[in-house]
């Protein structure tokens, strides 16, 4: 039976994939801090591991009879790395450079690195693969550099990928709030209206949660010939928009008025991006849409499912709450 590490497993998307993965008949070892609680993954099992532990201190060890790596722990977004800009380098870039280099001298055959579209920055036009990045956060930064670093380890016999992911969205075991999308169903569902970062002109990619566990899936079961050492940008070309329409998108999927209020200075960020190397390599397809994920956290919401009020669905927020405690991130 083959088995694939996950890091990060208890987060926002690890608790997501975990599930296919266990769905799909793998043996899964479920490395996670739990800062968030352990009771986002399921109880263990025999197809389910979990091992409580930071990637900074894992050893080669811990490696033995993996036979894959999705190395999904990290600070996430841009407010959480400048948070603690130092740490958001140990983990976000050298402690995934580490995990990859430890697999690969543990024998470990494939190592994915979800990366993020982000590193693309402020552009115009439609950006792929081959585009240049203009990384403008240390999250992004800390991305960029990690990708720069595990391409390279790529071998016959070490099949690194990494993944761009656009904006992700939809409802997870361990929910985020501090997403676009599901930040906006949650403003309408609490206040009536929703706070937009102005102009509400910038462009981002968005991509299910779902969807995005779909492809790292995908590229854990491909060829290596046909995936290592490549970049894949993972979302659909329909699900490039702006921040505006979507609030309005978003407001008509829900059945409630559209009423906004504006906040911040104008984005830094906006971006445009290309899926088209992975329908082609992979035939990969997203399936879930925008109007669809809204209204299954809209769902989730009235039925109470999902708490708007946990502290823990803000994430820089409980950073900082888990900082004032004297943890360290």
């Amino acid at each position: 039976m083959t088995t694939v590490m996950v890091t990060g497993a208890g987060g926002y998307i690890g608790s997501v994939l975990t599930r296919m993965l266990l769905e799909k008949g793998w043996h899964v070892l479920a490395i996670d801090r739990f800062l968030f609680g352990r009771e986002t993954l399921p109880p263990e099992d025999e197809y389910l591991q979990v091992v409580q532990a930071d990637i900074r201190s894992l050893q080669e060890g811990t490696f033995r009879g993996v036979d894959a790596v999705i190395d999904l722990a990290a600070l996430s977004n841009d407010p959480s790395g400048e948070l603690d800009p130092e740490r958001t380098w140990q983990i976000n870039h050298a402690a995934r450079v580490r995990v990859a280099r430890l697999a690969k001298r543990a024998g470990v055959g494939r190592y994915i690195l979800p990366s993020s579209c982000s590193i693309y920055g402020f552009q115009e036009g439609v950006l792929d693969e081959a585009s240049p990045v203009n990384p403008l956060t240390t999250y992004a930064k800390a991305n960029l550099a990690a990708e720069q670093d595990i391409l390279p380890l790529a071998t016959d016999d070490f099949c690194a990928v990494v993944i761009r992911q656009a904006t992700v969205y939809g409802a997870s075991p361990r929910m985020r709030f501090d997403l676009a999308i599901n930040g906006m169903v949650r403003g309408f569902s609490l206040n009536g209206k929703i706070p937009i970062l102005r102009d509400g002109t910038q462009w981002r990619p968005f991509v299910h949660v779902l969807d995005t566990s779909r492809a790292m899936i995908a590229l854990l079961e491909s060829p290596s010939e046909a995936v290592s050492g490549r970049i894949f940008n993972v979302g659909s070309d329909d699900q490039n928009v702006q921040i505006l329409p979507l609030a309005k998108l978003v407001a008509g999927a829900i059945g409630v008025p559209f009423e906004y209020e504006w906040y911040g200075d104008p984005d830094h960020r906006s971006y445009r991006v290309s899926f088209k190397r992975i329908h082609e390599v992979l035939g990969y397809q997203t399936q879930r849409s925008l109007a669809g994920g809204a209204a299954e956290i809209h769902r989730a919401l009235q039925e109470k499912s999902l708490d708007p009020n946990d502290p823990r669905t803000i994430t820089v927020q409980w950073y900082k709450h888990l900082i004032s405690r004297g943890e360290q991130l």
